[in-house]
């Protein structure tokens, strides 16, 4: 069975800042659907032809503001494959966001971090193989 993340729905303060982002980080997504519910409540679909993010407006502010890698329940950082992430890193920094890259080295990928406007943690990963026994290798 093939298995491909097709989307993922987001809940955020700011969707035109998270637009803002997502389009900094991947150039080709595009807003495919943005429109208001039958309550009144924005949402939106930013991405490709085959795969998109969600971004609903959130209505409610928790008590407690969530912290990627506080041992809470919930979402530490959604990852994506890129083609280059020294490209995408400086298209990101340029923009104004906050590289939270921790240290990594691995002959097979290179990986960074940014923070959205939000505070959510985002992984891109660039592969340096085709072979899959060397891209997933947690040994090095």
């Amino acid at each position: 069975m093939n298995v491909r993340l097709e989307h993922a729905n987001l809940c955020v303060r700011d969707i035109d800042e998270m637009i803002r982002f997502l389009q900094a980080s991947f150039p080709d997504f595009r807003i495919r659907r943005d429109v208001l519910d039958a309550d009144g409540i924005r949402w939106v679909h930013v991405g490709t032809d085959d795969t998109y993010i969600t971004l609903n407006q959130s209505t409610a502010e928790p008590q407690q503001r969530w912290l990627p890698y506080d041992g809470m329940p919930g979402t530490n950082h959604l990852g994506f494959e890129v083609d280059d992430v020294e490209q995408l890193r400086g298209r990101l920094q340029a923009a104004g966001y906050v590289d939270s890259t921790v240290t990594n080295s691995h002959p097979f990928r290179k990986r960074v971090y940014f923070n959205d406007a939000e505070g959510n943690d985002w992984e891109f990963v660039e592969y340096l193989s085709q072979d899959p026994q060397e891209r997933n290798d947690y040994e090095l």
